[in-house]
């Protein structure tokens, strides 16, 4: 396993949209235990490939307290919601930074598995906030597209200032 380079906003590769993934095997389980390494060394709670410059549809979240409780989903697709609900949220690719986003309480997500099975889970409170974040990524999205223009200005100067600082 390997640690992976996280992109960080407001680098422009975040915005692309991931492929889905066609072909299941050793390259993708790979990449699934690559994005679970180096999630879990960052630390956080989930990521998106698209966030360590790989355009595939893929995400890994593990929302356990002693995390040892890995999801992965491979061609997520949200088909259902229900209510609404605010959360404080933060990014590895925006580190630092912690706003409130209004997001779907509960979902429903298909997807495949690490093999490629078919799947589906109904996920609520902070798994499905987290599904929704990823799933976002994968479509070229931030939780601070969802803030105000002066809000998303801000961070972005902040992030900018940050990444010259740090070469």
């Amino acid at each position: 396993m390997a640690l992976l380079d996280i992109l960080h906003f407001p680098d422009p590769r975040l915005r692309n949209r991931a492929q889905p993934v066609q072909t299941f095997g050793h390259d993708v389980e790979r990449l699934i235990d690559d994005m679970l390494e180096t999630m879990y060394a960052a630390p956080g709670i989930g990521l998106a490939a698209t966030q360590a410059n790989v355009s595939s549809q893929v995400i890994v979240i593990d929302i356990s307290e002693r995390k040892d409780e890995p999801l992965c989903l491979v061609n997520p697709r949200i088909v259902e919601e229900r209510e609404s609900v605010e959360t404080e949220e933060g990014c590895l690719s925006v580190p630092g930074v912690h706003e409130v986003v209004q997001r779907a309480a509960w979902v429903r997500v298909e997807y495949r598995d690490r093999l490629g099975h078919p799947a589906v889970r109904d996920c609520d409170g902070l798994l499905a906030v987290c599904v929704q974040h990823e799933v976002d990524h994968l479509h070229g999205r931030l939780f601070v597209d969802y803030l105000s223009r002066l809000k998303r200005q801000r961070i972005r100067k902040k992030a900018t200032r940050r990444l010259r600082e740090n070469g």
